[in-house]
């Protein structure tokens, strides 16, 4: 195989994971700088920081991405499809960020690595119990989240629920830089390794390694390239996450940035790539929710509901596309 298909996947991938820095993050920060407990450049420097160092400690989530779909061994176009899916969930991206959709990045590069393996391999290829425990993981973890937001808060309103309120969020604002550096090194625990997973599945389909193991030169890359991508910051999808939802108050994101943060750290020690996006948008849904459940704006909620619901089948069938095109045009 020439190298520079190989190459182009790596750059593609970490083009990905640059946009995934910006696009989800932002999730990761929402709260923090919509509260004033950070100012957005302070808040985005430290979890780009922060990002990092989740990104280079972790390596399960990687191994069940480079499996989980499909054995990257079994498809004699291994790498064209990686390419196809990259190019499929890269637009996605693109497309939500413009609008301020909190889009799930998870969702676009699964959906978009299925349908790459569907068009150039057929739906045989596909490993169904992997695939399914993937999509379990990804459609739980909302809901665990949105839970644990709920109770988080809930609890956190009878312990506080005699104290002045404006103490009480005195208080919550400085614990919130603690809770958002947490927030943000869980999910470069989870979301880093998904760059390094379809960059070791493009290696062993090539024949350049034999295993799932990630080399320190792809660990380190995947890292830094999400860590860039966070420093540019995006500053349409914290406005949607701090604001558009429902009115955050130092005490609010607290909560909600340790009901994600938990959720998201779990299921990276589990190996289970889930949403970031899912899971912290849940959390502060929930957390809204126990504050005073007519206080969310859940025509807002809806939307964002769509987006995860449609994410998934669109970028199957953008991957599908992609890969046909690049058949007709270049293979």
């Amino acid at each position: 195989m020439d190298s520079y298909i190989l190459w182009t996947v790596v750059i593609l991938a970490l083009g990905f994971d640059f946009i995934n820095g910006f696009h989800d993050t932002a999730n990761a920060i929402a709260t923090s700088v919509s509260t004033r407990a950070l100012k957005p450049r302070v808040a985005i420097l430290m979890a780009a920081v922060m990002n990092f160092l989740g990104a280079i400690m972790f390596t399960g989530v990687a191994k069940t991405i480079g499996s989980g779909v499909a054995n990257p061994a079994d498809l004699p176009n291994g790498v064209e499809v990686v390419i196809a899916a990259l190019i499929s969930a890269i637009i996605w991206n693109l497309v939500t960020w413009w609008f301020g959709i909190p889009s799930s990045s998870s969702h676009a590069l699964i959906g978009s690595l299925a349908g790459a393996v569907i068009a150039g391999s057929g739906i045989g290829t596909i490993n169904a119990s992997g695939f399914t425990d993937i999509v379990k993981a990804l459609i739980l973890s909302p809901l665990i989240a949105f839970s644990a937001g709920f109770i988080i808060m809930w609890l956190l309103k009878r312990i506080f629920a005699k104290s002045s309120p404006h103490q009480v969020n005195k208080g919550f604002r400085f614990s919130q830089i603690v809770t958002a550096a947490f927030q943000s090194f869980s999910h470069g625990t989870n979301d880093a390794q998904k760059a390094m997973g379809i960059i070791t599945f493009a290696l062993v389909a090539a024949g350049v390694q034999d295993n799932l193991d990630v080399p320190l030169w792809v660990k380190l890359s995947a890292a830094l390239a999400m860590a860039l991508g966070t420093s540019v910051g995006g500053y349409k999808i914290i406005k949607t996450m701090g604001t558009k939802i429902f009115k955050i108050e130092p005490i609010n994101g607290f909560a909600a940035d340790v009901g994600s943060a938990v959720v998201i750290l779990t299921a990276t020690v589990l190996h289970l790539p889930v949403s970031t996006t899912h899971v912290i948008t849940s959390s502060i849904l929930g957390v809204g929710s126990a504050k005073r459940f007519s206080s969310v704006k859940w025509s807002m909620a809806g939307r964002i509901l769509v987006a995860w619901v449609i994410t998934i089948p669109i970028t199957v069938l953008m991957a599908m596309a992609v890969y046909w095109a690049m058949d007709w045009l270049f293979i």
